[in-house]
């Protein structure tokens, strides 16, 4: 083009030439002020590395095997209804509800709208909250809680609760269930007034920071810690910091909601009624209800570094603070992280937590690695046993770990495995209260078979082969199982399902089976001693020698109703004991206490009666009446070493 404006220049007058020159160059100069349209490169995608014997994770894949699947379940553990939701890569492959909301009108489960509860899964809800909080600077991880309470939490050994330890169970807080949970919606009361409840807070009993213990009570502190820190009730902070940015319109805390009338049914097998609808007080630690649907967008923010569609849910960097932490106090076994319970298998990292609430059982995972996750939850029936083994064989399928060569058995297994041999305690436990005695019985038993492997009760049916020091495997199914030994003492043990959340430590003072014994011993003299009662006053009639002197027929009389009492008492702690953190067990509970101090008062005429006794000389009541005393007596240590009698009961 400039060529051919130079040649015109020179035939043309230098004016035309110069309109010419213009005219050539306009194109350009107009060319050169348009707008400059810019079309973006599409979003690079994360990078789908398939693993070696890997199935493609496509919805028309994982659909038919999912089928199969769930069906199983729902037959073996006769579950009402079910829903199963995957994400991958920012996006909902698949969701699909099974079985029925309200088997009665034959209602199906809507994943969109069907909603669960997921008992401790909330924490993953609370957590995220926390750590919202801890990005505004309004909270710190590893300061004091007692800086954001109203109350206190004793140190112990020098070392206090922080929130830190808060959101990995492990404050060292024994475990506290009464009033957890109720069914008259008129005694429904903040998660405060349940913290408040007890005339003191719950002991600590283990150092803070060294042993996990999945904590109620913990996980509330740290509900109300948000409260405090930013002004909201915990249910409101969480419906407009958490689920509305997300969009969820089918997850809440809040109990009296409407939302409510989406439940799926609870109810069992075919005939078996609804279990009553609990409601829960320590809303923060296990009182969410969501749908799968809503559950998919949580999971897709966790795994998209904070991020789902438009919403920020946290920082890029707290996610992966919440995500790579991990406080695993057991070598060899998972931990946990901030909210999350590691369940690492074969060296995949993955992240979630179960929930189990009143005939509802489910489980979240999240793959990070693949940018992937599953979420089950299920109504009525006992689905529980069999959510971890289907989210392993989901694993397995479409995220296989490479293949792990057989690892052969140490020549240390039958001398490792004897320095195991013993009684063990669950870390979810109390030592001041009345749930002591109840755990008593719960203990399990470590003992080696022929061949050096380990027997665990508590674990199940397994066969342990140690494969590193101190460190087990079950080759049928995978599972490891692991202790902490020091200085030739075992101080922890637990397996790679239960390590983020439970140990086992090693069980002391009496057996339960002592303890049993002892019981059986009083109960046989107070049984014996009461039906000497009637026997002894039909021989009286007949015999005189036998009748009592008129001025100890009172004594006598009220130190036998005071063995009746003993037996009363007894046995209603049989009946109450399984069932404690029930619903209306209160008055009951009150009854029995007032039973259990009437039988105490008792012993006084027990031993003015055997004082008479032995005033005169009947032989059989000198030796009943001091039996009585004894069995009276052995009965009021037992009571106080259990913490079975108090005017306000804690557990």
């Amino acid at each position: 083009m400039l060529a051919i404006a130079s040649a015109l220049m020179r035939r043309l007058p230098w004016r035309k030439g110069a309109v010419t020159l213009l005219l050539a160059w306009l194109p350009a100069l107009l060319w050169a002020q348009a707008t400059i349209q810019i079309t973006p490169l599409p979003e690079a995608k994360h990078a789908a590395v398939t693993p070696l014997g890997a199935t493609d994770l496509s919805a028309s894949d994982v659909q038919p095997w999912l089928d199969a699947e769930m069906s199983g379940v729902m037959q073996k553990a006769s579950v009402t209804g079910a829903v199963v939701v995957v994400v991958r890569d920012g996006q909902i492959l698949f969701s699909k509800g099974y079985g029925y909301a309200d088997p009665d009108e034959k209602k199906a489960i809507d994943p969109a709208t069907t909603m669960f509860r997921v008992g401790a899964m909330s924490s993953v809800v609370t957590s995220t909250a926390v750590m919202q909080l801890v990005e505004q600077h309004k909270l710190e991880l590893d300061a004091d809680i007692n800086r954001y309470l109203d109350f206190t939490i004793p140190p112990l050994d020098g070392k206090p609760v922080t929130l830190r330890d808060l959101l990995t169970y492990t404050p060292g807080l024994e475990d506290v269930i009464k009033r957890a949970y109720l069914t008259d919606p008129k005694q429904l009361e903040q998660n405060e007034a349940w913290l408040k409840h007890w005339v003191r807070v719950p002991a600590r009993i283990y150092p803070a920071s060294s042993v996990p213990a999945y904590s109620t009570y913990g996980m509330a502190l740290a509900g109300y810690i948000v409260q405090r820190a930013s002004g909201q009730h915990f249910d409101d902070y969480a419906a407009r910091h958490v689920f509305e940015p997300l969009g969820l319109q089918h997850a809440t805390f809040d109990q009296s909601t409407p939302l409510w009338g989406n439940f799926a049914s609870n109810a069992g097998p075919a005939g078996t009624p609804e279990s009553p609808r609990k409601l829960v007080l320590p809303t923060p630690a296990t009182g969410l209800a969501i749908s799968g649907g809503d559950m998919a967008q949580l999971m897709i923010a966790y795994l998209q570094f904070g991020r789902a569609d438009n919403a920020q849910l946290l920082e890029q960097a707290t996610v992966k603070q919440m995500q790579e932490y991990q406080r695993a106090v057991i070598p060899g076994l998972p931990g946990m992280s901030l909210g999350f319970a590691h369940m690492d298998r074969d060296g995949q990292t993955a992240l979630g937590q179960e929930g189990d609430f009143n005939g509802y059982h489910s489980l979240l995972a999240l793959i990070p690695e693949h940018h992937s996750g599953i979420f089950i939850a299920t109504a009525g029936g006992d689905a529980k046993p069999l959510l971890r083994p289907l989210i392993e064989r989901f694993s397995d399928r479409y995220f296989p770990p490479l293949p792990q060569l057989k690892q052969p058995t140490l020549g240390t297994d039958k001398q490792h495995a004897a320095q195991l041999t013993g009684r063990y305690t669950s870390s979810i436990t109390a030592q001041s209260t009345v749930l002591a005695l109840r755990d008593l019985f719960h203990q399990g038993e470590i003992s080696v078979a022929t061949d050096g492997s380990l027997v665990a009760s508590m674990f199940g049916a397994a066969h342990w082969r140690e494969v590193k020091p101190y460190q087990w495997v079950d080759d049928s199914t995978g599972r490891r199982l692991a202790a902490v030994v020091r200085d030739g003492k075992v101080r922890m043990v637990s397996t790679d399902v239960l390590s983020p959340t439970e140990v086992y430590l090693p069980a002391t003072g009496a057996s339960p089976h002592s303890v049993a014994n002892v019981v059986s011993l009083l109960v046989t003299v107070f049984v014996l001693i009461g039906l000497s009662w009637p026997v002894m006053a039909w021989l009286g009639r007949r015999h005189a020698s036998l009748a009592l002197p008129d001025q100890d027929v009172r004594w006598y009389r009220l130190s036998r109703l005071t063995a009746f009492l003993y037996l009363l008492f007894a046995g209603g702690w049989c009946l109450i004991l399984p069932r404690l953190g029930m619903p209306h067990l209160e008055m009951r509970l009150a009854l029995l206490l007032l039973v259990g101090s009437l039988a105490v008062l008792g012993t006084v005429p027990a031993a003015m009666e055997t004082w008479r006794a032995w005033q005169g000389k009947a032989w059989w009541r000198r030796i009943s009446s001091t039996v009585l005393l004894l069995a009276c007596l052995g009965a009021i240590a037992f009571i106080a070493s259990w913490h079975l009698l108090s005017f306000d009961p804690s557990y």
